[in-house]
């Protein structure tokens, strides 16, 4: 399997999850199937079936992280030195060339992406237009609604 890149602060977030996933949510999970099973006949016990249901889905998330995690690359931003040069984990402030709007995205893993938080997939559309320029370059992003033109105004690899 191939290896998926992720920044330090990504896995970090991950193994926070995972966390939460086992030792919060697990258990309150498993007490909600004891006390459902109490009530009596399974069959038509819906608290029971919702609360199997939820343990499934927990039980995915937990495999899911875990086995991410172990094919994930670890990459220290922190170390890396690409002066206005965009590359993996950069934060990029982006003018729209069409309406001057800006926009801040930072390019991280797949693993990691939240676009409601700023966090783009490095496989995007955006994020590779913007691989490898370099402040003050226009980066053509291919839309499906055509193409947009952003300017690079700054690059920064702070965590």
């Amino acid at each position: 399997m191939q290896k998926e890149p992720i920044t330090l602060k990504g896995a970090e977030r991950l193994r926070l999850e995972l966390h939460q996933l086992k030792s919060v949510d697990r258990p309150r999970i498993i007490e909600s199937i004891a006390t459902a099973r109490e009530h009596g006949d399974l069959k038509e016990n819906a608290e029971y079936h919702a609360a199997k249901e939820q343990q499934g889905f927990l039980e995915g998330r937990i495999q899911e992280i875990e086995g991410r995690l172990s094919h994930a690359q670890l990459i220290d931003i922190s170390s890396l030195d690409p002066g206005d040069k965009v590359v993996f984990g950069a934060k990029v402030v982006l003018i729209n060339e069409e309406n001057g709007e800006q926009v801040t995205y930072q390019i991280v893993g797949d693993l990691e992406a939240d676009i409601s938080k700023g966090l783009l997939s490095i496989n995007s559309p955006v994020a590779r237009a913007l691989i490898g320029k370099e402040v003050g370059e226009i980066a053509t992003v291919n839309a499906p609604a055509g193409e947009i033109e952003y300017e690079i105004e700054s690059v920064s690899y702070d965590d």
